[in-house]
């Protein structure tokens, strides 16, 4: 049960955690002794940096180093959104860099969105990238608020976020209580782990060098020390840890790891799709405080996750947190509850992750001229298509090019750093339990919680 459905539906060619990644020989002893630029971690971040770096300089040499396999981390465990969503509000970017950058990140996301399908369509990835937009269900009095609230806010920066009546959010998706809907049409749904082996079987075709198997003990100027006291030196080295660069010495306080759980139903017959919904392939959720994500897979079943695993102590990553079996059955309850229609319908999968989140929620990309070190990350979960982003950024930045991309307000973004312990331990984990006694309130009491106020400040919307 706690392989990810996407690594069980990838292919019969695709890596489990412990055999050799279908995209290229496993070999930690093929490590080479310098390159042009050293990337850290072989997820998304840092395979979109790779491809977009040689459709820049097609010379340039390349290495990814990568612990476990590509993919292993929030890559491969993700909930298949490549939305337009990002964490900090529009109203906070202004704040800082003023309206009009607020207004070119939010176009930059939408026509990421799309670049993530055209790029997997030139690499010819099966990722079932399919362009049906986002429904956010609203299913009491208060997320109906909430949504109509969001809606208004949303035109006023031209998101595209519009209302649906009930008759109108079940056509997309008929689950119980619904009173309405926000709907976004810039999002799609890919099969993660099948997006990023294709991205790295193309990125080895050009010429990078991918090696698997191997820990990055520090990050320096110049340098990436491994754990077995090897070196790769390079011009540029470029961190693309996430949720594991609270790992790296320095960095403990630079993200904390927060966990995301998923779980997965058995396939689902035609008649269960035609009465439930989702026949564009749309992602879905709803407007409670605790964040749940949903979407109707390639082999069309239902995958659905959220948050509410606990955050642990000095930012411990560890394979058995992956796994929090009241999570899990909560998650299972939830997805029954919108959905009734799962009556009788197995449950055949469930793990989890670790995703990054910086203190102010805020998502950065940069390079530092001076020592070559360049980084990104901090998604908050919104990483399918941030990633992508951040690799044509990290592209721009490491060939030297001034371009749109690079005068985004993200890029040079530094957070300040998590509080230590046990501030940081007690400030995470009442956040998570904030998130779910205000979802408990509004079912009890039917209003907005009082305590969505104080969320809203904590996450920075």
């Amino acid at each position: 049960m706690g392989t990810p459905l996407w690594w069980d539906t990838a292919g019969p060619d695709t890596a489990g955690p412990d055999t050799a990644a279908p995209s290229g020989p496993r070999d930690a002893s093929d490590v080479p002794a310098a390159a042009d630029v050293v990337i850290v971690g072989g997820g998304f971040t840092g395979l979109w940096t790779a491809h977009y770096l040689l459709q820049a300089r097609p010379s340039a040499h390349v290495v990814i180093l990568e612990a476990e396999h590509t993919g292993f981390g929030a890559s491969g465990r993700n909930g298949g959104w490549v939305s337009a969503l990002w964490p900090v509000g529009p109203n906070s970017v202004a704040a800082r860099h003023g309206r009009q950058a607020a207004l070119d990140l939010l176009a930059a996301l939408r026509d990421t969105v799309d670049e993530v399908g055209r790029a997997a369509e030139s690499l010819a990835v099966d990722c079932g990238f399919r362009k049906g937009g986002s429904v956010v269900l609203a299913r009491s009095a208060a997320q109906e608020e909430r949504a109509r609230a969001e809606v208004q806010h949303a035109q006023s920066w031209g998101v595209g976020t519009t209302w649906l009546d009930e008759a109108a959010a079940r056509e997309h998706l008929d689950a119980s209580g619904t009173r309405g809907a926000t709907y976004n049409p810039h999002c799609a749904r890919v099969h993660p782990r099948r997006l990023v082996e294709g991205l790295a079987r193309g990125v080895r075709e050009a010429g990078v060098h991918v090696v698997e198997g191997v820990r990055v003990a520090a990050i320096e100027p110049g340098v990436a020390r491994l754990e077995d006291g090897r070196t790769v030196r390079g011009t540029h080295v470029i961190r693309a840890t996430e949720a594991w660069t609270a790992t790296l010495p320095g960095q403990r306080r630079r993200v904390a790891p927060v966990y995301s759980l998923m779980v997965a139903t058995e396939p689902l017959s035609r008649q269960q799709w035609d009465d439930i919904g989702l026949s564009a392939h749309e992602v879905f959720s709803d407007h409670r405080h605790v964040v749940v994500y949903g979407q109707r897979t390639v082999d069309d079943r239902l995958a659905f996750g959220g948050r509410g695993a606990p955050y642990h102590y000095g930012s411990r990553i560890e394979p058995r947190f992956d796994s929090e079996e009241a999570v899990f059955a909560d998650l299972r309850a939830t997805l029954r509850g919108m959905l009734p229609q799962l009556d009788g319908v197995a449950f055949t999968h469930a793990w989890g992750g670790p995703l990054g989140i910086a203190r102010d929620w805020h998502p950065s990309v940069g390079l530092n001229p001076a020592t070559g070190l360049g980084w990104a990350g901090g998604y908050v979960g919104d990483g399918v298509a941030a990633t992508n982003l951040a690799g044509r950024t990290l592209a721009d930045l490491v060939t030297g090019r001034d371009t749109p991309l690079t005068r985004l307000p993200w890029v040079g973004h530094r957070s300040r750093p998590w509080e230590p312990e046990p501030l940081r331990w007690l400030g995470v984990n009442a956040g998570l339990r904030l998130a779910d006694a205000a979802d408990r309130e509004e079912a009890r009491t039917g209003r907005p919680a009082r305590v969505g106020r104080v969320l809203a400040r904590l996450t920075a919307h």
